[in-house]
């Protein structure tokens, strides 16, 4: 009822963050191919570690 109030776990906001820099590197990828791939890099770089923090929580 009032999960509004409960704080995000570190994971939670490592897959948020990495669903927006997908978003963005999306958007970029038809106009500005330099920072799409910038966006690319550094969305690789949370999904490096969302899979090493799903390595240690398995």
């Amino acid at each position: 009822m009032f999960s509004f109030f409960k704080k995000k776990s570190e994971k939670e906001k490592l897959e948020d963050q990495f669903k927006k820099l997908m978003e963005e590197w999306h958007a970029l990828s038809s106009t500005n191919r330099a920072a799409s791939d910038a966006k690319y890099a550094e969305a690789q770089e949370i999904s490096e570690k969302l899979s090493k923090y799903n390595n240690e929580v398995a």
